[in-house]
């Protein structure tokens, strides 16, 4: 009985991630071979970390070089106390603008003594102790992005040392004045510093996504972005989602692809279109990187990063990032598998009127005949029984997440 179960999950995996057919605008795609899909998985950097989607905060969406080590601290603090931690997020990393303009003589990177008089240690040792983990950013280039501070171009296996004594946990590695020099070869150079000097530290690369990183990324670090910066507003929001589909089988356990980092609660969007935000990035399995001030969010706010069952589906185990499987003139259909059988499901409509949206089950794995209980992950409420499709009314630029329990 239980050989034939692990066969049925299998099975349906196939079907969804390689061999189903998705309707996109009217023609039939079919997605890559399963033993390629399974080899890329396979090929993941095995160094423990990044199981499932990295959940956490960075500074820059926000406060972008106005930051401080009293705002760090306050940021952990609102973590813990909001609930948020308990939830799953970790991670509080600081962004650019850091360090000195200068390295010391002995050529390390030097906290900024203006902004960051105690030293990035003891925020480590702060952060440490609330139980969560610290981040913090450099750059495949001569200078960091902001040209504010040195990056680590030629000075990787120094700098990573020098992240270990302050007990970082995670590196962002963006790709500023980078020479014209190789991304793979900058990149693989700090990825090899990390696992020879930093074996805990989590690998975020932030090449853009100009070079395809999801093709070679996967051996290399623990993420990997997609696509460009994105912006707090509707449009920028949902072409990130679209840039980010295309790579959907080189995600898995170990890495993940990356659309960047969440702008909800930054007061560029409205609710539904912030909770339509995070529920795609929820289904494809995009890292959770709150990207809002934690020290004064709004009731909707804290509702939408603190919905635990969204979260769920961002977290699943088995680690299949869902893909758009319909689209009619705006209106989609984004589904993908998950453990137990199950598939996740999100209506997104993204027109500027209300309109009906269909998910059939051909489309997201299913078979006609079966019946299923559909959870509506936003309402917290359950439809039984429902079979061949599942259709509910969608505002303009709002979004219906379920997940389907199938029956029979």
């Amino acid at each position: 009985m239980a050989s034939r179960v692990i066969v049925q999950r299998l099975v349906f995996i196939l079907l969804f991630v390689c061999g189903s057919v998705a309707v996109i605008e009217g023609r039939l795609m079919k997605d890559s071979n399963f033993t390629v899909e399974m080899r890329r998985r396979r090929y993941a950097l095995e160094n423990g970390l990044g199981r499932t989607p990295q959940m956490g905060w960075n500074s820059w969406n926000h406060f972008g070089c106005s930051i401080n080590e009293q705002l760090i601290r306050q940021t952990a603090d609102a973590m813990v106390n909001s609930g948020l931690a308990s939830l799953g997020y970790k991670y509080i990393n600081i962004d650019d603008c850091w360090g000195e303009s200068n390295r010391d003589s002995q050529g390390n990177m030097v906290p900024k003594r203006s902004t960051f008089p105690s030293g990035i240690k003891a925020l480590s040792d702060y952060i440490h102790a609330k139980g969560l983990k610290l981040g913090i950013y450099s750059d495949a280039g001569t200078l960091t992005c902001s040209n504010t501070m040195p990056g680590s171009l030629y000075h990787e296996e120094q700098d990573i040392r020098t992240f270990v004594s302050w007990g970082v946990d995670y590196l962002k590695y963006d790709n500023c004045n980078n020479q014209g020099a190789s991304p793979q070869a900058r990149y693989q150079k700090m990825s090899a510093a990390i696992q020879n000097y930093g074996k805990g530290i989590f690998f975020s690369l932030c090449e853009w996504g100009e070079n395809d990183p999801a093709t070679w990324a996967r051996g290399v670090g623990n993420s990997w972005r997609t696509t460009g910066d994105i912006q707090d507003n509707w449009n920028s929001m949902t072409s990130r989602a679209d840039e980010n589909d295309r790579w959907a089988s080189y995600a898995g356990p170990g890495g993940w692809n990356d659309p960047d980092m969440l702008e909800v609660g930054n007061g560029g969007m409205t609710t539904e279109e912030y909770r339509s935000h995070f529920s795609i990035w929820s289904l494809v399995k995009a890292p959770l990187l709150i990207g809002c001030d934690l020290t004064s969010m709004s009731p909707d706010t804290k509702n939408i990063l603190g919905n635990s069952e969204v979260i769920a589906v961002n977290q699943d185990s088995l680690g299949v990032q869902g893909k758009k499987v319909q689209s009619n003139n705006g209106l989609e259909v984004w589904a993908g598998p998950l453990s137990g059988g199950r598939v996740a499901v999100v209506l997104l409509n993204r027109q500027s009127y209300q309109a009906t949206i269909s998910a059939n089950w051909g489309s997201i794995g299913l078979k006609p005949s079966t019946v299923a209980d559909a959870r509506d992950l936003w309402a917290h409420s359950t439809i039984y029984g429902v079979q061949g499709q599942l259709s509910a009314s969608v505002a303009s630029h709002a979004c219906k997440m379920y997940v389907l329990t199938p029956k029979s």
